[in-house]
């Protein structure tokens, strides 16, 4: 009996979390990969690809990360691009350098290149930044920024 009770809190967390994210799809303008791949390529723009479920706590927590008002702004100079691991798993296997844990957060070239450089401060799990912090993710943004912006 405890068994199915630890069982069913489970389920009610997971679905619990399910609903809890929010991307802040109202000001931050979110692309599919191909149309977001396009349109980097397009205006020339670095990619910011995030890889998450909807299950997953750690997504919940990090997706309210972009209603930060300064990864808002930074986020207007990417072409941003959400990818489902579950839903989208054909596109996903591509973007999994060090593993398929979620969230993952990678900045692309305008080509639609990985950048293996630009990731979080850390040895494991390195494209997993703060989930609560804006900071660790802004981070990112300015060291994409900069080294895509640099002249070649």
């Amino acid at each position: 009996m405890t068994r199915l009770f630890a069982v069913a809190a489970l389920v009610v967390a997971m679905a619990a979390s399910a609903g809890a994210h929010d991307w802040n799809d109202k000001a931050i303008a979110w692309k599919s990969l191909d149309e977001g791949l396009a349109l980097a390529k397009k205006e020339k723009r670095p990619i910011c690809l995030i890889v998450y479920t909807e299950w997953c706590p750690h997504c919940a927590n990090y997706s309210k990360v972009f209603s930060d008002a300064k990864v808002v702004d930074l986020s207007k100079k990417f072409v941003m691009i959400r990818l489902d691991q579950d839903k989208d798993k054909d596109q996903v296997a591509k973007y999994a350098p060090d593993g398929g844990y979620i969230p993952r957060t990678m900045f692309l070239a305008p080509d639609g290149a990985l950048d293996a450089e630009l990731h979080a401060p850390r040895d494991k799990f390195k494209y997993f930044y703060d989930e609560k912090d804006p900071a660790s993710v802004l981070a990112g943004m300015d060291a994409a920024l900069k080294k895509f912006s640099s002249p070649k």
